[in-house]
């Protein structure tokens, strides 16, 4: 039986809450027994929706140990990990802090605000033999492990060029998301949801050509387009957007072509396009991919494996990019190595 600890109660925590709960109720051998939240508000299911409907559980708020501190939580509580759903400027402190405090983190995307911050986070868990996850969901979301999987495989023989792409309106679940030191605005918070998918399909590129400008004031780059240099010419671009207003709604999707065909993923609908024969659509799971990572991160930990997906060197490689696209940015898109 994992004990577990959730600690942050806005959209993306009771996201992972009602999957638990799910998690739980099929009887995985986990328990979540504490939440940690400063707002009391949220320890009572009070939070803010966020920009996918991920469902809804009925929680009865009133089964779990309640806390203000993470510390007092750590202190009190006999737990196997936690599950990090707080914004991202205190991902690596609070990592850190349970990671020396003997137990294993799943921590919410973006890993960190830069990669001196993500290797905080990794010599801790090294040091202290414990596992770090990040919740790069996409992952694990079933159309891009479909595309993940064709890439590896070279089904349709090599990739040419892909476009990825996600929009909506600014968030209004958490303040911290239009503050540029707390968010790194869309560029790091939404956009390195493609970042981390081109670095897990084709590798870390070496350099990135980035245009991007700021609408919302004080809040970082929010509109985006990055273009990847790759080795074999390649063509890849990815755009993020979250100004979009009014009846928009969210969208994500991409488009792939590669050497026998292409893969198009659109109103969260997968088609594969053959170059000869008859396109279809790929028989999928239905589930999204956040109740995926949960019940990938308690399979690995039960089996006392280690995790091999949404590593966290690869996804510190995913914030390294993102840093080379906010200098590109900075500088009108100039070409900028990945380090």
């Amino acid at each position: 039986m994992l004990r577990i600890g959730l600690i942050g109660l806005g959209f993306m925590g009771r996201t992972h809450l009602e999957n638990y709960v799910r998690l739980e109720s099929e009887g995985v051998p986990i328990q979540v027994v504490a939440l940690c939240d400063i707002d009391n508000e949220k320890l009572e299911g009070r939070a803010a929706a966020g920009n996918i409907d991920t469902g809804s559980s009925g929680i009865d708020f009133g089964r779990y140990n309640k806390y203000t501190s993470v510390t007092e939580m750590l202190e009190k509580e006999q737990l196997d990990y936690v599950d990090i759903a707080l914004p991202t400027y205190l991902h690596r402190d609070i990592a850190v802090q349970c990671l020396n405090h003997g137990l294993h983190v799943l921590c919410e995307k973006p890993m960190a605000l830069n990669a001196a911050e993500c290797k905080d986070m990794i010599q801790a868990a090294e040091a202290n033999g414990k596992q770090l996850m990040i919740g790069q969901c996409l992952r694990f979301w079933p159309a891009y492990v479909y595309l993940k999987q064709v890439v590896e495989e070279n089904t349709f023989g090599q990739a040419l060029g892909g476009y990825f792409y996600r929009g909506g309106a600014t968030p209004t679940w958490g303040p911290w998301l239009i503050e540029k030191e707390k968010s790194g605005g869309a560029l790091l918070d939404m956009h390195v949801h493609d970042i981390d998918m081109i670095n897990w399909l084709f590798g870390k590129p070496e350099s990135v050509s980035c245009l991007a400008r700021n609408v919302v004031p004080g809040s970082g780059y929010d509109v985006v387009s990055a273009n990847y240099l790759y080795e074999d010419g390649k063509v890849i671009n990815a755009q993020a957007d979250w100004t979009l207003e009014g009846d928009y709604g969210f969208d994500m999707q991409f488009r792939v072509n590669f050497e026998k065909g292409n893969i198009v993923f659109k109103d969260n609908s997968l088609q594969v396009n053959v170059n000869e024969g008859k396109g279809f659509s790929p028989e999928l799971s239905a589930e999204m991919g956040y109740y995926n990572e949960l019940k990938y991160f308690i399979e690995t930990l039960l089996s006392g494996e280690s995790i091999s997906i949404a590593t966290p060197s690869s996804t510190m490689d995913s914030i390294e990019i993102a840093v080379a696209e906010i200098e590109s940015a900075d500088n009108r898109g100039a070409w900028v190595s990945v380090k």
